[in-house]
């Protein structure tokens, strides 16, 4: 069993580190302040061919595995950047992942290397205000015309609807009533998004500004069926392959997340005298610190585990739902104690650590809440009865 860093992984960090070095904390200041979009951040990323680190070398991917990519968004979060630079590249690393291993040959040619190179930005649009987490409840529909689907409906908490060009949607192409399993006659679909037929309703939130969430409405959108995804009503079993990255990254993510708040926590603590001493020397400011580096590094531990496993072909379904869980909780607990430490400048914009705290409830809300996590891990893993 290897613990080490392998060396493709600290070749990825290293190249990462020195990307996001040249964004430094005013840059994230700023974007939070002024809620634009991180173009700069996003482009660099491209042009260190970064944003296809998952894809296949062939389409202008790295063809590398979601261990790599874990450490990558780790590192991303990990700089300052946190969810804000994380969530501006979080969907070229697992939201595809679908059209590389359902699409066809013509469509990977044609839908991949332009995400890749940064040229098109992409929107995933699967939750809807009345399903929630129930995805096989949604109801936007598509109806067959021809050769074209007309979508009509509602997606909500849509990111990067603001700035995309693309829009992966999953739409109901047989009514609910009609399908023998709930989970079937959804379909899925990556196509350009039309602005006359799609309105992005924004959404403000309580942090990660720079990074847009929207409300859609549909109304009459026309996909070609060459813009169909597999097989028509086979859309939800596509999207689950790529649920189980998406946990990974994002409990990545908020390690790297709690791993910054840490690092400026403990920098005041040495710093910061009162009394005549550094706070840092008193065990009431020393053992909270230390023990969310315990906990942060328990779950890093487990995202390792999570990635690994996926990459090498085994069940992930409970490693990669525990690891969201436990980096969600340790991000949270690091950030918060990191405000708790600076007390009054941990309120203050100037020091950062108060964007972290906002910032770190997106991984304990999103992809799937902790209560789900458990559910499943004691329904999957202890073998209790379904609850839900």
């Amino acid at each position: 069993m290897e613990f080490a860093e392998s060396p493709e992984a600290a070749s990825v960090r290293e190249a990462v580190d020195r990307i996001c070095a040249r964004f430094p904390d005013e840059y994230w200041l700023a974007r939070d302040r002024d809620a634009r979009f991180p173009h700069e951040f996003h482009a660099a990323m491209a042009e260190g061919g970064w944003l296809g680190i998952c894809m296949p070398e062939e389409y202008g991917g790295a063809g590398l595995g979601v261990t790599e990519a874990a450490v990558m968004m780790q590192a991303v979060a990990q700089s300052g950047a946190g969810m804000s630079g994380a969530s501006a590249v979080h969907i070229n690393v697992f939201g595809l992942q679908p059209v590389v291993v359902f699409g066809t040959e013509a469509q990977k040619r044609r839908m991949l290397p332009p995400l890749i190179a940064g040229r098109e930005k992409a929107c995933f649009a699967v939750t809807e205000p009345d399903a929630g987490l129930d995805t096989t409840q949604i109801k936007a529909r598509a109806e067959r015309r021809g050769d074209l689907y007309v979508i009509h409906g509602q997606k909500v908490w849509t990111s990067t609807a603001q700035v995309a060009e693309k829009i992966l949607l999953l739409a109901r192409t047989t009514p609910l009533e009609q399908v023998t399993k709930r989970t079937h006659g959804l379909s899925l679909f990556y196509t350009n998004l039309d602005r006359t037929r799609v309105e992005a309703r924004l959404i403000e939130k309580m942090g990660r500004h720079c990074v847009d969430s929207n409300q859609l409405f549909l109304d009459g959108l026309e996909i070609p069926e060459d813009d169909r995804i597999g097989e028509e009503g086979r859309g939800f079993e596509y999207i689950l392959h790529g649920m189980n990255p998406e946990r990974i990254l994002i409990a990545a993510e908020a390690v790297g997340l709690g791993l910054v708040a840490l690092d400026r926590a403990t920098t005041y603590a040495k710093e910061r005298v009162v009394f005549g001493r550094p706070i840092g020397q008193n065990q009431a400011i020393q053992h909270p610190l230390a023990a969310a580096w315990t906990q942060l590094e328990a779950a890093r531990l487990m995202v390792m585990n999570a990635a690994w496993r996926y990459d090498s072909g085994l069940d992930c379904g409970a490693q990669a739902n525990a690891a969201k869980y436990l980096a969600a909780e340790a991000g949270f607990e690091a950030c918060q104690r990191a405000v708790m430490t600076l007390g009054g400048f941990g309120y203050a914009a100037e020091y950062h650590v108060e964007r972290y705290f906002r910032e770190v409830m997106i991984p304990r809300l999103v992809p799937v809440s902790a209560e789900l996590i458990l559910s499943h891990i004691a329904e999957r893993v202890l073998g209790l009865p379904k609850s839900y």
